[in-house]
């Protein structure tokens, strides 16, 4: 791919602040990715307002329209698919996804979790890092598989834990961090250096450790 080719499906669920991060990343000059699509499942997610505001248009398929996950997940496929993007991105989409849509994607659809997998799968990351009085913390980009928070981790971004610390003050921290990995992880993936092969991801060709690429911020 060159220039801008590589076309990105965003999906939320809030306020879209790691859509902002890849929206600014897509405008900066030679960026090989562009946001062709911003969907969310909630129609009063700020990220919407976020997406109109540049110009990317947006849907919402609201999952309080359908009767179970299966039926929500396959009208988020037809949504997806009519632009037919090479990469589907989840940020902050708070939606568990059925086997049916991983598999559509497989090796295509990536996710950030505010946490260093496999620590912390799931929800309340900060306060269980907090409760386990971990010295470290931070967030991952990973491939997405049917196992919750479980694909194979791309990057990840580390903050120290400070004395004093609740919740909040490093869910700030790690969100600086998310906002720096999440566009760098895409831009390799748009530059095709970026792969995933059986449970596993590759970088230039070469197999990632199991925890990806640790990066301290």
């Amino acid at each position: 791919m060159s220039g801008k080719n590589c076309k990105v499906a965003v999906l939320i669920s809030g306020s879209g602040s790691n859509l902002q991060a890849l929206l600014t990343a897509s405008n900066k000059t030679g960026a090989p990715f562009s946001v062709c699509k911003v969907i969310s499942n909630r129609p009063e997610a700020y990220g919407l307002a976020r997406a109109a505001e540049a110009g990317v248009p947006t849907s919402v398929v609201d999952h309080h329209d359908f009767s179970s996950r299966e039926t929500f997940d396959r009208a988020l496929i037809e949504a997806i698919d009519r632009q037919s993007p090479d990469l589907v991105v989840l940020a902050g989409f708070m939606r568990i996804l059925t086997p049916e849509f991983v598999r559509h994607y497989r090796g295509r659809l990536l996710n950030i979790h505010p946490s260093l997998l496999p620590k912390y799968q799931g929800l309340h990351t900060h306060r269980r890092a907090l409760q386990a009085g971990d010295s470290e913390h931070g967030a991952t980009v990973h491939f997405v598989t049917e196992e919750l928070d479980g694909g194979p981790p791309i990057v990840q971004a580390t903050v120290p834990v400070l004395t004093g610390d609740t919740p909040e003050t490093l869910a700030s921290r790690v969100q600086v961090q998310e906002h720096a990995i999440y566009p760098l992880a895409v831009t390799w993936f748009a530059e095709h250096r970026l792969h995933m092969r059986g449970e596993r991801a590759l970088l230039d060709d070469t197999l990632l450790p199991h925890s990806g690429i640790r990066l301290t911020g």
